[in-house]
């Protein structure tokens, strides 16, 4: 009998998708189900209130809500990282059709999920790489990265953060990357699973390991025409497209992670930004300081089976 799961998530998965569709998910006594979540305040409040079993989010929303009381929900809480998923997939700084150099952001409004989310933070540091600081332009809070997506084609913003497949949609639509995660950031944590508690550990640590299977498929070219139907099925995207979004899938740079443990030198680069970004310290202390010793709790405990 298999264990039932529900993910929240961003964007749709392609990778679970073909774990799905391959038997990966089966081999590990898993049915998973998908929702996706409006931001990532929405998806942490899901996450604690149990309608979430696990969720796929950004590894700075991890440190946020364990170790910051300022987060959007206003108090810390047990979850943690169960393992990587991604190394950003494509992050990058969008400007929309006719915004094509940093210099054009004086002045622009810029769309984030919130804007200490971890996304922003990236996008903080991207700015900065070209000269433009954070009061140089307009923040508005625009949700998850499909919404934001229909806002900087829509005119709703004049740039934004964008990944996971939105990123291609956006330049077939005209809008250029002004500057990309992997060559600011790097190494970079795009994609986390994570939990709660540890009620649902076990089981996310089975996921975990069939996303990992499945990861090692793609970067093997072992699924490679079912990744293109499945990027094509749940992103919406013409073959072109699709085929692009494999090419990334399979990128030891901004692609699917194959290994075991969480890289904690990728870690390092999230934590630092937060740091470096939005300090946040209580009677006096910095609350990430320890953030990384093995000790915190933010990176969940390994079974013997991974």
């Amino acid at each position: 009998m298999s264990t039932k799961l529900l993910v929240g998530g961003f964007t749709p998965s392609v990778l679970l998708s073909v774990a799905r569709r391959t038997g990966r998910l089966d081999e590990h006594g898993l049915e998973v189900g998908e929702v996706l979540v409006p931001s990532s305040p929405a998806q942490f409040r899901s996450l604690l209130a149990g309608e979430l079993d696990v969720a796929f989010t950004s590894p700075d929303n991890v440190l946020a809500y364990r170790f910051s009381p300022t987060n959007p929900l206003g108090a810390t809480a047990d979850v943690s990282i169960v393992s990587a998923v991604d190394r950003g997939m494509g992050l990058a700084l969008y400007g929309r059709p006719g915004l094509s150099s940093a210099e054009q952001l004086r002045g622009a409004v810029v769309g984030v999920d919130v804007p200490t989310s971890g996304f922003a933070l990236a996008l903080y540091s991207l700015g900065e790489s070209c000269g433009i600081g954070r009061d140089d332009y307009q923040l508005v809070a625009l949700g998850s990265t499909p919404q934001r997506l229909k806002a900087l084609l829509a005119g709703g913003c004049d740039a934004t953060m964008l990944n996971a497949g939105n990123e291609l949609l956006a330049e077939q639509a005209g809008c250029v990357p002004l500057a990309r995660v992997a060559d600011v950031c790097s190494p970079y944590l795009g994609t986390v699973l994570s939990i709660a508690g540890t009620t649902h550990l076990a089981h996310a640590q089975a996921l975990a390991r069939a996303l990992r299977r499945t990861a090692e498929d793609m970067r093997a070219g072992r699924v490679d025409d079912a990744a293109t139907d499945e990027a094509a099925s749940v992103l919406d995207l013409p073959e072109d497209l699709a085929s692009r979004y494999v090419d990334r899938l399979k990128s030891p740079d901004e692609g699917v992670i194959v290994h075991d443990e969480v890289d904690l030198a990728a870690l390092t680069t999230i934590v630092e930004l937060r740091r470096r970004h939005l300090p946040s310290l209580v009677d006096g202390v910095d609350v990430l300081a320890d953030a990384l010793d093995p000790s915190s709790g933010l990176i969940a405990p390994r079974s013997n089976e991974q």
